[in-house]
């Protein structure tokens, strides 16, 4: 089977060509009235967007919208977020684009503007106040601003239900989030990523401080971090398992080795900072601290009863 790849200039001329057609052959949205066809880009925009009632508008969504489970099987996909295609996305004759930051590449997005169909790029910050923010721009975009202050203000006092019930833990618990393991070196999260602002909201540590993002780090580092507690995402067939991170040199070395002490969770309920982070950490909180069990028994989601779907 041979298979033919554009030379680049090829292919952006038909980029742009493709531009050219959708300005030529579709009104630009305004931004006045209510966008009716949405290209949604990231887990957590799908999310929300569901949450406020607006999934008819949705005609496409990116690989990353696993939930709600019917999002991906009932609307077009337009790949993973950060390899899109202009081809995809304009196919779909949207009148408004939202993507979350880090969307891409570039090249795309510049075509995507160049077709003057309304871009909005989501900002996706991962503290408390990030995860209210982006329920209210995304409300606030989609001209549904009741919806959004129902939803965020479920939200945060689901943010405030799990800092209550922080106050129960003593001893904070020292979690090394691995994203991947190869040949025995492990990939982790450092400050400023999802998995340590959501390792705190649970009430632990992370293990890891010296650095920002996402490194790969030494033997000599595993040890040394001292983690009590490894975390992982569940990734089906491809998620890493207790017995394939004890098995390293490294990590045998480690508290969480002799206790065997390991937690996976579904990535975006986990990582995506949408709204059921708060259920997320309160999750991770009862696996990391069996002594607040019964404090953990009394919490219930606010988001998961509040209905903003039709204000």
């Amino acid at each position: 089977m041979f298979a033919f790849r554009l030379q680049k200039p090829l292919a952006s001329l038909l980029s742009a060509a493709l531009a050219a057609t959708v300005i030529c052959c579709q009104p630009a949205y305004s931004g006045e009235a209510p966008a009716k066809r949405i290209v949604s880009v990231g887990g957590a925009v799908t999310e929300i967007l569901y949450a406020l009632g607006l999934e008819d508008r949705i005609v496409g969504v990116d690989s990353t919208s696993l939930y709600p489970s019917n999002a991906l099987s009932t609307k077009a996909n337009v790949g993973y977020m950060r390899q899109l295609s202009p081809e995809g996305v304009l196919g779909l004759a949207p009148d408004l684009i939202l993507a979350i930051e880090g969307s891409g590449p570039a090249s795309t997005l510049d075509v995507l503007r160049q077709a003057k169909v309304s871009l909005k790029i989501v900002p996706d910050r991962y503290t408390e106040d990030g995860l209210i923010n982006k329920i209210k721009f995304i409300a606030r975009e989609m001209k549904v601003e009741a919806r959004g202050e129902c939803l965020a203000t479920a939200a945060a006092a689901d943010l405030a239900a799990i800092k209550e019930l922080r106050s129960h833990i003593g001893h904070k618990a020292r979690v090394m989030f691995v994203m991947s393991l190869l040949d025995g070196r492990a990939m982790a999260a450092g400050r400023n990523t999802a998995a340590d602002e959501i390792i705190a909201l649970a009430g632990g540590t992370n293990a890891i401080d010296g650095y920002d993002g996402y490194k790969t780090i030494s033997e000599e580092a595993i040890i040394a971090a001292k983690p009590e507690v490894i975390l992982a995402m569940q990734r089906g067939k491809d998620s890493l398992n207790a017995d394939a991170v004890f098995s390293t040199p490294a990590f045998k070395l480690t508290p969480a080795s002799a206790s065997k002490s390991f937690i996976a969770m579904d990535g975006l309920y986990l990582l995506g900072f949408g709204p059921r982070t708060a259920a997320a950490a309160h999750d991770l909180a009862s696996d990391l601290y069996p002594s607040i069990s019964k404090e953990a028994a009394h919490w219930a989601s606010r988001v998961a009863t509040a209905d903003c779907r039709k204000l």
